[in-house]
């Protein structure tokens, strides 16, 4: 199974990934609960996956994460813990 990329982001990738934070609003402590998890080098599925915080949705696919989704708006793909 991967592990989430963390460096080296497709540059399209990484500015539809700022430009969710912040149309969508993201607190500083949700994304500090992201970096805490990222520290972790969480495993994930080569597919579809989410992680769910209290504030939000990390969406991925394979190494990388997609989007964030706020409270609400349904993610696909496997449940990560």
């Amino acid at each position: 199974m991967p592990k989430v990329r963390r460096q080296n982001l497709p540059p399209a990738l990484f500015q539809h990934l700022l430009d969710r934070i912040q149309s969508r609003k993201i607190p500083a402590t949700q994304l500090e609960l992201l970096a805490k998890w990222l520290d972790t080098e969480p495993e994930v599925p080569a597919s579809e996956w989410y992680k769910r915080f209290s504030g939000m949705t990390v969406c991925g696919e394979g190494e990388l994460i997609k989007t964030f989704l706020l409270p609400g708006q349904s993610p696909k793909g496997e449940r990560v813990s």
